[in-house]
């Protein structure tokens, strides 16, 4: 089997790309063999590579698209949540977007349609979200302001749900473990098992030029710049109004460097996004299973 390693710029690492047509039917739900999978990939440069991303064309400049985060353990997978930059790995391993229209990927897990198109001459992309930010749904509990613990957030479901918590209201030191408390409550209020990965959570703070800066959590520690579907999410919050992220945001501060997004009545858009092929790997599938 033959698979792609991509690397997209902002991600925390590669992601392990497959094309899902090229495996035995039902291969997706069996964890034991993709704990296989991960095994072999001690043999390559990428023995660390947690992000499984799987596409299968249906039809022209279309893609279908699921995602699989490895978990800290060898044998441990999550299946429902959604990665932006695992996506733009998926067009890129793919051909990439060079046409006009640019290649419209249907999101499995997270029921997002996105159309990602390139961006110009630099070779960068734009990922378009195909949802107004308002649209039912995108504020899970119908509030633009929840209370978790006395601290306000917004709780937005756009991309991935995500908790966004304004800095002021976290204690000076600690706050790793602070947010991890309201990450917790969040997930009991939506649904989610305490300890599971959804929520995502992200603090932020208001800049000087009236931007924001943002950091965010992701599995195992703080995320290097911010995931792509955290950038939706603010983009999304910052067009609904009562939220903890006052007025449009279009630049988003993080410590790897700036996100530039974008919203319209019906879209929310990342731009300047980068991706590109890092290794081609010959990977074996085991068994042939039945769906």
């Amino acid at each position: 089997m033959t698979a792609r390693v991509v690397l997209a710029h902002d991600a925390p690492g590669p992601t392990l790309v497959l094309r899902h047509d090229q495996l035995p039917p039902g291969a997706l739900a069996l964890g034991s063999e993709l704990t296989h999978l991960r095994r072999a990939l001690a043999a390559t440069p990428y023995p660390h590579l947690n992000k499984i991303a799987l596409y299968q064309p249906t039809g022209p400049r279309h893609l279908d698209y699921r995602f699989v985060q490895g978990l800290l353990t060898p044998t441990g997978f999550d299946f429902r949540t959604g990665c932006g930059h695992s996506l733009l790995a998926c067009v890129v391993a793919e051909g990439g977007a060079p046409h006009p229209g640019g290649v419209t990927v249907r999101a499995v897990t997270t029921g997002d349609t996105v159309r990602c198109y390139e961006g110009g001459a630099d070779g960068t992309y734009t990922l378009e979200f195909q949802r107004a930010p308002d649209a039912p749904g995108t504020l899970p509990t119908g509030r633009p302001v929840d209370l978790l613990d006395g601290v306000p957030v917004t709780l937005v479901r756009y991309g991935n749900p995500y908790v966004l918590v304004d800095a002021r209201h976290l204690p000076p030191t600690g706050q790793k473990q602070a947010l991890l408390a309201l990450r917790a409550r969040a997930a009991r209020m939506l649904g989610y098992a305490p300890h599971s990965l959804l929520p995502k959570i992200a603090a932020f703070r208001e800049t000087a030029d009236g931007g924001i800066a943002a950091r965010a959590l992701t599995v195992g520690g703080w995320h290097p710049r911010l995931a792509l579907t955290g950038a939706t999410a603010f983009a999304a919050a910052g067009a609904i109004d009562g939220t903890v992220v006052r007025g449009p945001v279009t630049r988003i501060g993080t410590p790897g460097g700036p996100v530039r997004v974008s919203v319209t009545a019906t879209t929310v858009r990342v731009h300047d996004k980068r991706a590109y092929v890092l290794a081609r790997l010959e990977l074996p599938w085991r068994i042939h299973a039945k769906a």
